[in-house]
């Protein structure tokens, strides 16, 4: 009789959550390549959660959290993967990106790339925009002192990774970098003699 015992089937909530996480996965997947409509979707959503809070005139306990959040990923956005100042292995001032043509070239690797930095944020701000659905969150405070403290905190912040590029001469973005462009194909095939 034990052996006509079947396999249980997998308990359908996991299947539930696996599917559902399936499904994410592959919208994720089909937006990576889509950079400025990710962007777009992450700014209609902020605009949407700064409305709210404005019209209800509450819960800025949470978005100072998420304005916190939002200002540790961009830090590590602006990052470099390998810190140069944690690198005490040559001289004193640390390895430097090439600056003759005769270094090696070191592409700028992020802390933390540009998709994770989206998706971080996004996923940040659903969660604040959830956060103001529940009165306990609006806890009563003077939202001054809130914006004055973020203000000192920003400027604290990018005043040290600005020095921080500036000592070990990076740049962040690609805006400005020279770019390359191959030759027109004209379909012509050119034999070496």
């Amino acid at each position: 009789m034990e052996d006509d015992i079947q396999p249980s089937r997998p308990n359908v909530v996991k299947q539930l959550f696996r599917r559902i996480g399936e499904i994410q996965q592959g919208l994720l997947d089909q937006a990576t390549p889509h950079m400025t409509f990710r962007w777009a979707l992450t700014l209609v959503l902020f605009i949407l959660y700064f409305l709210r809070v404005y019209l209800l005139q509450g819960w800025y306990i949470v978005t100072y959290a998420l304005g916190i959040y939002l200002l540790n990923l961009f830090i590590g956005f602006l990052t470099p993967k390998i810190d140069p100042s944690l690198n005490m292995d040559s001289d004193e001032d640390g390895p430097e990106l090439p600056t003759r043509s005769s270094d090696e070239f070191k592409p700028f690797m992020r802390r933390l790339p540009e998709f994770k930095f989206w998706y971080s944020g996004t996923k940040a701000v659903c969660v604040a925009t959830f956060c103001t659905f529940f009165e306990a969150f609006n806890i009563p405070v003077f939202w001054p002192i809130l914006v004055m403290y973020f203000i000192i905190l920003f400027v604290i912040t990018m005043k040290r990774q600005i020095k921080h590029m500036i000592r070990h001469k990076y740049v962040p973005w690609s805006g400005g970098k020279t770019k390359y462009k191959g030759k027109e194909d004209t379909g012509k095939v050119v034999v070496a003699k």
